[in-house]
Formats: C-alpha cells, structure tokens, sequence
C-alpha cells in the first residue's frame, strides 16, 4: 500500500510535465503505470469518504503539528507541480457528469491527474466514467464543497484556480498554522471561517465537526481567541447597533408592526419599556433604544447562546433558520457564529458542569425559561482564518479566501460568482 502510494506521487509530477507536452506521449506514460506491478488498487488510494491513510476525511484537526508538517509537505508538491508548467484550464461550459462522453473530459482528467485526485492508469479517454466521478467527488470533498460528481459553477472555478495561486495560498497559510499549532491545548472549540466550519478537539483528535453559518463579507466574522464561560438556554437575544441601523430601522419603515410581529421589544436608556409606535422611524435615533427579542421559537438564537469574553461583542448559537446549513456557501450572518446541531455542542462544552447532562439541558429548553448557565472549566475557542491545509499525504485542502485575506483575488471565488 505504502509503496504504491509513493509510486503514485512521485510519478504525479512526471506525468503534469509529460501531458503539457502532448496527450500522446501521456498515454505512453500511462501505459509504462499500468504495466507497474507496484501501481496499487484504485479504491484502496482514493476514496473520499474513508477517513484514514491518506483519505480525505479525516479526524486530524486543522491546526495541529502534523498539519503543520503535511502542508510542508504539500507546498514541496505543489512548488513542483508549478515548476512543471501547472494545470492547464478546465473548459467551463458544459455541465459534466458521469455517463456523459466528450472532449472536454480529456482536459478534466488531465487537470485531476496533476493534483492527485486521479490515477494515471485511469487513461484520457473522452469517457466520464466511474473513476472520474470518484476523482470528481475526491476534489470536491478537499476543496469543501458537495462531493455529487457534478461539475458545477462551483467546482470549475475551483478548479481553475492556477497551481501558482494554491501554492502562495499554501504558504501564506503555513505561517498561520506555524503561529498556532501547538498552543491551542488538550481541549478546545475551533471555528475556521473560510470553511464556515467548526470543530470540537479533544487530545488532537476532533471529537465532533459542525457545519457553520460565519459573517457576510460586509459583516466579517473576526478572529478571536477566547474563553467558552457561559451557555444560555432559551436566550433573550439583544439587537447590535450594527443590525439596528442597518436591518431593523429600514424594516420598520416599511412595517411599522414589525418588532410586534417579531416580539422584539424596545427600551430606552433608563430601562423603561418604549412603545415603538412613538418613535419617528424616519431618522436612526431609535438606535439609541435597546431592541430585545424575547426568548421562544422565532428568536434569533432559538435554544441556546455560547458566550465567551470577545471585544468585539461575537457569540455563537443556534438558529431558528436550520435551512441555511444546506447551503453551499453559508456566509450569511452579522458576524456571529450559528452552529448546526448546536445541541451536541453544547453538551460536550457542559461535560464537567454538574447537573448538566444531555436529559437536563433538553428539559431546561422545553421549559422555555431563561436560564444562564456558568461553565465548570471554561472551554478554549478560537476563531480563524485557514483557508489551506493538508490532513495527510496527497490531501490538500482549500477553501474560498471569501474575505480577500489571502492576497490573491482569484481566491475570492464565492463573492465573484
């Protein structure tokens, strides 16, 4: 197994300068592989839903010292791979998927050969057949987006991303991991923003993974390196200025029964209750009022609110708006964190707070009362921007720069399309 996956790798790079020169004296390489007697199995090397050896699941946190020493040694291949001329572009006009015969296919499988989502003894034959579709789904899954073989808008512009740029992305993101691998503790909540993603670590293995909402571009969710000390049931869930002027001011301009409808109510400075049908709306003084949603079905937060010491006023939570953890692209919030499952989350953070089991903490939202809750041994959380890393050999991992951080603008392929 072992020999057969550095026979693959190191024969990677021989291939991408090969196939530059002429699909031809590639197929000749091709051939030379599959008379390899060392050449391996194809779903022992790839297959993107394994979560071992070399697999692109995996329970490795993203930040840790192996990660380290993996991107290392993804920066090594893809310095090569640049030095080889790159990956030529994917033509972008036809949906492809399995069954489908075309030429474009040929240009698709040179492309997924470079990178290593695709053995040489595959061929490039104009056929999209099964072995294209697990290298199809083996990119997706690395690069963060839905493994269904499909080439989507999505996965071509992922895929068209130069070898030049991975490579800049790569070692801008080293220095991040060098900066923080090793410092992070035993146990500790990690939300990476580019992968609008979150991980609970416990003894550098990741115990549970969740699907995030972070911020809109216009309303990043920032860095933060913080303390897990409180988790609020049935939250009141207190509007920032930042929304006030922005979303509920226009909005009850043009319905003035708004906050009524949203049980959202308004009080001065002085905690007087202020009927909203008094205010003039038709200026932003209201943002000078406290706005509080109620605790219930509808409110922002739903069930629970994880708080931690943040300067900029940051929490995560849940959401009463499940949908959006569907979505491909899930930058939508104001800067806050929502977290899918929150449920699971929460009680692994409650795990050493007594009198807080899983059957509690269901019961104390059932009852619809507020409850604050202190946290035994407040829970590291970090929040970061890694948008590249590798979790093993051949396994790169991207993700969109969608804030621009990474200083390359074709890495901002959400915000283009």
């Amino acid at each position: 197994m072992r020999t057969s996956r550095r026979f693959f790798l190191s024969g990677a790079s021989a291939l991408a300068a090969t196939m530059l020169a002429g699909g031809a004296s590639a197929q000749d390489v091709i051939g030379d592989i599959l008379k390899s007697s060392g050449r391996g199995n194809w779903n022992d090397q790839f297959d993107a839903r394994a979560s071992q050896g070399g697999k692109v699941a995996s329970t490795l946190p993203i930040v840790s010292l192996q990660t380290v020493a993996y991107t290392e040694q993804a920066i090594a291949q893809y310095q090569n791979i640049v030095a080889q001329g790159g990956w030529e572009r994917v033509p972008d006009t036809k949906k492809l998927q399995l069954g489908v015969v075309d030429p474009d296919v040929v240009p698709l499988r040179r492309r997924l050969m470079i990178s290593g989502d695709l053995a040489q003894s595959a061929g490039l034959s104009e056929a999209f057949d099964s072995y294209v579709d697990a290298a199809v789904k083996r990119f997706q899954a690395r690069h963060g987006l839905p493994s269904d073989g499909t080439l989507g808008q999505y996965t071509y512009a992922a895929m068209n991303v130069s070898a030049q740029v991975r490579l800049g992305q790569l070692q801008t993101n080293l220095q991040r991991l060098n900066e923080r691998a090793g410092t992070l503790g035993n146990r500790y909540v990690l939300v990476d923003i580019p992968g609008a993603q979150i991980e609970a670590v416990e003894n550098d293995r990741v115990v549970l993974r969740h699907n995030a909402v972070v911020g809109k571009i216009d309303r990043q969710t920032p860095i933060v390196d913080s303390k897990i000390n409180e988790i609020i049931v049935n939250p009141y869930w207190n509007a920032p200025v930042s929304i006030v002027r922005k979303d509920i001011i226009p909005l009850m301009r043009k319905d003035p029964n708004y906050l009524k409808d949203s049980k959202i109510r308004l009080f001065a400075p002085d905690g007087s209750e202020v009927d909203p049908l008094t205010v003039d709306w038709s200026t932003d003084d209201a943002a000078k009022y406290r706005f509080r949603q109620d605790p219930g079905a509808g409110n922002a937060m739903a069930s629970v609110k994880i708080n931690f010491p943040s300067p900029d006023g940051v929490y995560m939570h849940d959401t009463p708006q499940q949908s959006l953890f569907g979505k491909m692209m899930r930058f939508d919030s104001s800067g806050c964190v929502r977290v899918q499952n929150v449920r699971d989350l929460v009680t692994w953070i409650l795990r050493d707070t007594p009198g807080w089991n899983r059957q509690h903490f269901e019961a104390a939202i059932k009852s619809g009362e507020n409850i604050p809750v202190q946290v035994t041994n407040p829970v590291p959380v970090y929040f970061l921007y890694i948008s590249a890393w590798s979790t093993g050999p051949g396994v790169v991992q991207f993700r969109d720069d969608i804030y621009g951080l990474d200083g390359a603008n074709e890495l901002q392929i959400t915000s283009a399309l």
